[in-house]
């Protein structure tokens, strides 16, 4: 089983949908669709199948206000949302969990744990229900 970590901003800033008009609306409805990953079986990235356990999102900035959905525990970044990230991913590398990072930045990438599977925003949309 495998811990979920969610970069909320990269995510919800991979669709230009208008998310930028209302950012903690945005984050409240991707918030909303990750409810329903846990206990799922997925397409993994790479290939394979991946069962997915806790899903965890951090935001940051005006979307830090938003509500934590039951079934997704919220990180709220009281600064740079890279930072919280990167420190979350290294506390349960540290618990020997198996991690997914959601995330297109490559400068956040290269700042996580070994061992961290990385994969982009496109294939969460993907796996997410519509």
């Amino acid at each position: 089983m495998v811990v979920v970590l969610v970069d909320a901003a990269n995510v919800v800033g991979a669709r230009p949908d208008g998310w930028w008009r209302d950012r903690p609306a945005a984050t409240s409805r991707l918030l909303a669709r990750l409810t329903a990953l846990p206990g799922r079986i997925v397409p993994a990235p790479g290939g394979g199948r991946l069962l997915l356990g806790e899903v965890v999102a951090v935001v940051e900035g005006a979307a830090s206000t938003v509500r934590a959905p039951e079934g997704v525990t919220l990180v709220r970044a009281p600064g740079s949302g890279d930072d919280a990230l990167a420190s979350y991913a290294g506390r349960l590398a540290a618990e020997g969990r198996r991690v997914l990072v959601v995330t297109a930045d490559r400068g956040l990438r290269a700042r996580l744990p070994d061992g961290a599977t990385v994969t982009g925003p496109g294939w969460l949309y993907e796996v997410l229900p519509a």
